[in-house]
């Protein structure tokens, strides 16, 4: 977490306070199995008490009862989940647990649900007839319009943004500067990576290619990184000639580890006018 004033700090620590009082008073004990709950007596407060937290997350009651009052005391990841499970918190309101207690959240796990969405497809058909594309973060391809394929090379065979780049003669012959786009590209990669080292899916990626792309493997061996930006792309078209997009990559919210690529023809290159004399892409296009 960044450093913040005194003044936030203690804005956050109300914060921490009221969120932890709310999300228990909206259990009760019969909620989380506690037949009648801890102690004797009628409950005065609604909702689970302090103490029942405390047990159910497995620490203390005094250390729970100042975590709950914001007082500057360690807190850990491990104890965050647990005291999250026992407040049966959402993904969200785990990832807002941690905010408020001073770490960064962890990254949130897979939905399961790898399906794109009717709206997202329905997004990028509308895009037309500029190319679009969906991602995850491996740079695995999810959706890619018909404007991304006949102008940037991509086909039906064409599983990885990556892969692609390297291995696709088709896709490689389109690009205006392939080898100086290329050190910037993998460097990008690198940077995601970075984020999860430990993830399999990017393992995956990179070892498939340093076996059949030497070109690859001596930029991976470089260990450059780059941030991910705002980029210009340049590709020739067969028949529309050459051909510039300002690149924007857009998170999808419900999706985090989704990405959207829109490319929009760059002002003052003529691109706009080239495209609508395709005919495929004025067919293609919305009405």
């Amino acid at each position: 977490m960044p450093r913040e004033t005194p003044a936030a700090t203690r804005q956050r620590r109300e914060q921490l306070r009221a969120f932890l009082r709310s999300r228990r008073a909206r259990l009760t004990p019969g909620d989380v199995g506690m037949a009648g709950g801890t102690g004797a007596g009628r409950r005065r407060t609604p909702g689970l008490r302090r103490e029942e937290v405390a047990v159910l997350a497995g620490v203390g009651v005094s250390w729970y009862t100042w975590l709950e009052q914001g007082r500057d005391i360690n807190v850990s990841g491990e104890v965050l989940d647990a005291i999250g499970a026992a407040l049966r918190l959402s993904e969200p309101e785990r990832a807002h647990l941690y905010l408020l207690a001073g770490l960064n959240p962890p990254r949130a796990g897979a939905t399961g649900d790898t399906a794109v969405t009717p709206e997202l497809r329905h997004l990028l058909e509308a895009w037309l007839p500029r190319p679009a594309m969906l991602r995850d973060r491996h740079w695995n391809l999810l959706l890619v319009n018909d404007a991304a394929r006949e102008l940037f090379g991509y086909g039906d065979a064409d599983r990885n943004c990556l892969v692609t780049f390297f291995t696709s003669p088709r896709y490689r012959s389109m690009q205006v500067e392939w080898e100086s786009a290329a050190p910037a590209v993998v460097a990008a990669y690198r940077a995601c990576v970075a984020h999860d080292p430990g993830d399999p899916g990017f393992a995956e990626v990179v070892d498939e290619l340093s076996e059949v792309s030497e070109e690859f493997a001596e930029l991976w061996a470089r260990h450059d990184v780059s941030v991910q930006a705002q980029t210009v792309k340049a590709v020739r078209h067969p028949e529309a000639g050459e051909l510039f997009f300002d690149t924007t990559p857009l998170a999808v919210v419900d999706h985090p580890d989704w990405y959207l690529e829109l490319f929009n023809p760059r002002p003052g290159t003529g691109t706009a006018e080239r495209l609508a004399r395709l005919p495929l892409l004025r067919l293609a296009a919305p009405a």
